[in-house]
């Protein structure tokens, strides 16, 4: 873990992000703080695309947490299976929505300390529905914000606990939430896991992982012309 966080132009990292994704937002389908919650669960090692076929007909069995309370695993496990880890997630969100229903009033509640003791709720699940259900700034990191932020130098940490301190320090707090989906949308449409979009990508300047690639190529096209050097002198000695 470093303590020193590497020097980056923040503002600029920042009004960039903001420039290519205006309109950046939560891209998990939700009508209330109760669907978002369960979305998010159900989010974890699964794309918010199959999150957003599973949840309709999930929301139409069980429209509340009162409602979800009462299923049986084995039905909500069912409408779930397209899902990874469905089995667990359907126990949470069962679990949880009793939890909702009988602690809460049957309604979510809002704070970090209370969202993460229900089943299957971590900092990044609440972070999610403290930001995008109620207004409260916040950065949520999963592996697109991870990765990006870690690239781009605005962290420096394997760890995400560490990583969300690390923004937290670094980004306004007005722009936490906003910043989280910057961070997302780029991650998703070009800075990818395994092939990032160096090539179009608009803070290639600032990116430590860019700069590092780029000096390895660059050695690497030493030692390929070194060899051709060396290869081209051994044949003039023959020759001579």
């Amino acid at each position: 873990m470093a303590n020193t966080l590497p020097r980056v132009p923040v503002g600029t990292i920042l009004r960039t992000l903001e420039d290519l994704y205006p309109d950046a937002h939560c891209e998990l389908d939700h009508r209330n703080p109760y669907e978002l919650l369960i979305a998010t669960i159900l989010s974890a090692q699964c794309t918010d695309k199959r999150v957003n076929m599973i949840t309709p007909e999930l929301f139409e069995h069980y429209p509340t947490p009162g409602a979800m309370a009462k299923a049986s695993l084995e039905d909500v496990e069912r409408l779930i299976a397209q899902c990874g880890l469905y089995k667990m997630k359907a126990k949470n969100i069962v679990e949880t929505s009793r939890r909702i229903s009988d602690e809460h009033g049957g309604e979510v509640p809002n704070t970090m300390e209370t969202l993460v003791a229900l089943p299957g709720v971590g900092r990044k699940t609440a972070n999610v529905v403290l930001s995008n259900a109620f207004g409260v700034p916040a950065i949520a990191v999963d592996t697109h914000v991870q990765r990006v932020s870690n690239r781009l130098g605005l962290a420096d940490s394997d760890d995400v606990h560490e990583t969300e301190q690390q923004l937290m320090r670094r980004i306004p707090k007005a722009q936490w939430t906003q910043a989280h989906h910057w961070l997302i949308f780029h991650g998703r449409r070009v800075c990818n896991a395994r092939q990032p979009q160096c090539s179009r990508c608009e803070l290639a300047v600032s990116c430590r992982t860019f700069r590092e690639s780029a000096k390895r190529q660059k050695r690497k096209r030493a030692r390929e012309q070194s060899t051709v050097r060396d290869s081209r002198k051994g044949l003039g000695d023959d020759l001579g």
